[in-house]
């Protein structure tokens, strides 16, 4: 028999790569996360715990909408924040379904040091299902437990002629499969020779290939791959969200695991897609924290600034960048909407923030004039 899937290769799952394609593209891998890494390390206490928030937020938000879920971002955040300690909300103000979210990412990167088994698994799948969303899902979902014998298959388009782009492995010894899955997850956590983030993206292939339960297997795959992140940087603190890059390119990610499942055991191709996922999304969090670090240096050489609060509030604007963050500058015009202020104020305000450096006159003139922060050396 011809294998169509690459489960059904006499070898599986002993997957091999060309290192030498990867090598540059780890190595910058590498070089991003120690820079990451060494930012974060001079950020202070409060802001690195607001940094850690809102990534956990953002990958759990992202990982749920790559599967078409938009969740409630406000009761996702109450959750986070109440078991990081960094606020207190009423547990009866939350959904189980947040909870359940926040519980399974903290356990998978802050228990990054606690070895991954069946029964851990099992307990996950619990925490994306709580009872009361399983029982009047549109379906009924096996919870806490593996699939069941009905084959595991990807499907789209119509009913009566669906296109199969792919299936898992039978259930009959599927709980082998998950042993030999595990036990490899374990082992090579002290594997010299295995980059950590090379182990990361095998991990990721392999499980979501393996497809062991009824729903929930991409969130679960995600997970496994969060908690091998945090074994190889030995931290439970997360500055990144790779969900987020793979949403970025979610037909990317759904058509690089398609053409990989029905390939040899060379996962190469799905390994450079792995890497240039996770560079992408170590160099989105560099500008968040290198924007957390710029705001923190521009008070400090401030603070004795006498500022109106309509000041601080515009320079805020600024200092926080992204879509509301006057990206071409700010004009006099826009300074009045944000401060809410008469014209003769804005003007007055601007020429004083120019005055004590706060601001810099950027190129051109007249009624075009626009300013941006005037950041310290």
């Amino acid at each position: 028999m011809t294998a169509h899937w690459i489960w059904q290769q006499p070898d599986w799952p002993d997957f091999n790569w060309q290192a030498e394609r990867l090598a540059p593209l780890l190595r910058e891998c590498v070089q991003m996360q120690g820079r990451l890494l060494g930012m974060a390390g001079s950020v202070g206490d409060s802001m690195s715990a607001q940094s850690e928030l809102d990534a956990l937020l953002q990958n759990i938000v992202t990982s749920s909408a790559i599967e078409g879920e938009q969740l409630n971002v406000g009761s996702v955040r109450s959750s986070l924040a109440r078991r990081l300690g960094l606020e207190w909300v009423d547990r009866d103000s939350v959904s189980q379904r947040s909870e359940g979210l926040a519980q399974l990412m903290l356990d998978a990167t802050h228990g990054f040091d606690e070895p991954l088994t069946l029964a851990r698994l099992l307990e996950w799948h619990t925490w994306l299902f709580p009872a009361e969303e399983a029982m009047f899902s549109a379906r009924p979902i096996l919870v806490g437990t593996l699939r069941g014998d009905e084959p595991m298959q990807v499907v789209s388009g119509r009913l009566d002629r669906p296109t199969v782009h792919f299936e898992a492995p039978p259930r009959q010894g599927l709980e082998q499969q998950i042993e030999r899955f595990l036990s490899w997850f374990e082992a090579s956590r002290d594997q010299v020779s295995l980059d950590p983030m090379l182990r990361a993206g095998i991990a990721h292939f392999w499980f979501v290939t393996l497809h062991p339960f009824d729903d929930g297997n991409g969130r679960l795959t995600r997970t496994i791959t969060d908690l091998a992140l945090a074994q190889g940087e030995a931290q439970a603190i997360r500055f990144y969200a790779m969900s987020a890059s793979i949403l970025e390119d979610r037909a990317g990610y759904y058509r690089i695991l398609e053409s990989s499942q029905k390939a040899t055991l060379d996962i190469t191709e799905w390994l450079t897609w792995f890497l240039q996922t996770l560079l992408r999304s170590l160099q989105q969090a560099i500008i968040r924290i290198d924007s957390v670090l710029g705001k923190t240096r521009f008070w400090q050489a401030h603070r004795e600034s006498d500022l109106s609060a309509e000041q601080i509030k515009v320079l805020n604007r600024l200092l926080d960048g992204g879509e509301r963050g006057f990206e071409q500058g700010l004009s006099a015009g826009q300074y009045q909407a944000v401060a809410k202020v008469s014209k003769a104020t804005a003007t007055r305000h601007l020429a004083e923030l120019l005055d004590k450096g706060c601001l810099q006159r950027l190129p051109g003139g007249g009624r075009s004039t626009r300013y941006k922060i005037n950041y310290p050396d």
